[in-house]
């Protein structure tokens, strides 16, 4: 049963395990993206509530409390850490904001003040692209988390060559999600275990035989040993063809070994 998996799954199927975690971290970009779309927006409406406020207060002089509500949310908006925590400060500011549009309505010399309606307009329009962002972010946020859930979670990830002057930390995460073992491989492999030093089970191996040998032997049924190395191959290797073939020959050589 192991031989099959390790055959099947590691030799077939590597391009394929290797094309869905691009796909992966390329998800996890575009969410990361889609946040600060909406990040810069929010920012914009943040910046306005103080002149929208000091502009009325004068006139609306018995609706302190609802102009203090807005001040308050918006303040609180502010420090909000994550995007849940914004996303329910954002609400409650919303709130606020749509209170005090109505009752502007009930000032005649302030609906017809320029410098608030311009306020209103730009606050409108702020509204509508936060709208527009938060549904791009939804979108890409729920493909990620498909994606995650259906990704391989029983991974031992061999990682490393030379580096290209990349910077591995953005690993961390799907790694200690996915992946019960890393093997570090290559000349980059002590950068690379500095970087994802973190209490995460990571070991660093020579070569590539030598990381290919250390899976066979942690790995168990159902396991997915995935070569995924984010550099380049001139350390070990002609080229990253080379480093392909020299995988599947080192993991028919496992697959032989435990036949045998």
């Amino acid at each position: 049963m192991f031989t099959f998996l390790f055959l099947g799954v590691v030799v077939l199927l590597v391009g394929w395990a290797i094309a869905k975690y691009n796909s992966l971290i390329t998800l996890r970009n575009q969410t990361a993206n889609g946040w600060k779309q909406i990040d810069v927006q929010l920012k914009r409406r943040h910046d306005l509530i103080p002149n929208l406020i000091n502009t009325v207060k004068g006139q609306m002089q018995f609706e302190q409390d609802t102009l203090e509500k807005v001040i308050q949310a918006r303040n609180a908006a502010t420090t909000a850490t994550g995007v849940a925590d914004a996303a329910a400060k954002e609400n409650v500011l919303t709130g606020a904001l749509s209170k005090l549009f109505a009752l502007v309505e009930n000032y005649p010399n302030l609906k017809s003040n320029e410098n608030v309606k311009q306020l209103q307009e730009e606050l409108t329009s702020t509204e509508n692209k936060i709208s527009f962002s938060r549904q791009f972010y939804n979108d890409i946020a729920t493909r990620f988390n498909i994606a995650q859930q259906t990704f391989p979670g029983n991974l031992i990830v061999i990682l490393g060559g030379k580096d290209k002057g990349g910077d591995f930390r953005p690993l961390l995460e799907p790694l200690r999600a996915r992946a019960r073992h890393v093997l570090l491989i290559g000349a980059a492999r002590e950068k690379i275990a500095a970087q994802l030093d973190d209490g995460f089970p990571l070991e660093q191996v020579e070569t590539l035989a030598d990381a290919v040998a250390r899976a066979a032997a942690l790995a168990k049924p159902g396991d997915v040993v995935l070569l995924a190395p984010a550099c380049a191959s001139f350390d070990q290797f002609d080229n990253f063809e080379h480093r392909g073939r020299v995988f599947k020959e080192e993991v028919q050589r496992q697959v032989e070994k435990r036949a045998s």
